[in-house]
């Protein structure tokens, strides 16, 4: 198989300035209700870029669990490779691939903490298994086994068995507060259409068309 050989056109429909919202979060949310509503598989998965010391970039991929005009919120331990390095050095990225409509949106902003009661307002909205896991996984450190793991998860399990499971100190919530968002729809000969929202020092936002 040659790699340079697998391509497509991008043939669904450009974007033009016209069509976009004046404020990113309600165009965004127009665009997570056409990816929903399409059925794509997990629309809500994005990747999470973030930084370490060295200036190593990583990514992961977790899902968003809120937005509004407050930013984008997900949830994790808050002693995981993603977190410490948050803690180090907030500035991150979010990006959602959505292929089967040929978009990408693209966020940039500074993560901080959601405050303990919607940590914990989401945390008691999980499965119980979801809520088990978070109190068994060391998240990012290392393991020996999956079935060391599983030993984990079910001595919490038999720990928490006879009441609520409370919410772990160490997991908790992440908002990214945007600074620039964009918005990618694929065009026909690689002439996709791109705009990009940038947040002004009034907190208005200034669209501007970027070459493809």
């Amino acid at each position: 198989m040659k790699l340079e050989d697998v391509r497509r056109e991008y043939l669904r429909g450009g974007l033009k300035r016209e069509d976009l919202a004046e404020d990113p979060i309600t165009q965004f949310e127009a665009w997570l209700k056409q990816a929903i509503d399409a059925e794509i598989q997990d629309p809500t998965a994005m990747t999470v870029a973030t930084v370490n010391a060295n200036g190593q970039p990583s990514q992961r991929i977790v899902l968003l669990k809120q937005v509004n005009q407050k930013g984008f919120v997900f949830y994790t331990n808050y002693e995981s490779r993603k977190a410490k390095e948050i803690e180090a050095n907030p500035l991150v990225s979010l990006h959602f691939p959505w292929h089967m409509l040929e978009r990408q949106v693209k966020i940039c902003g500074r993560a901080e903490r959601v405050s303990t009661a919607e940590s914990l307002k989401y945390f008691l909205s999980r499965p119980e298994e979801s809520q088990l896991a978070a109190w068994a996984s060391e998240q990012s450190r290392p393991v020996s086994s999956r079935q060391v793991l599983m030993q984990q998860f079910n001595a919490i399990k038999n720990k928490f068995s006879k009441g609520e499971i409370p919410l772990p100190d160490f997991w908790g919530g992440y908002r990214v507060v945007p600074s620039s968002i964009e918005f990618w729809q694929g065009g026909a000969n690689r002439l996709h259409d791109r705009f990009e929202y940038q947040r002004q020092d009034d907190n208005s936002w200034e669209i501007e068309r970027l070459a493809p």
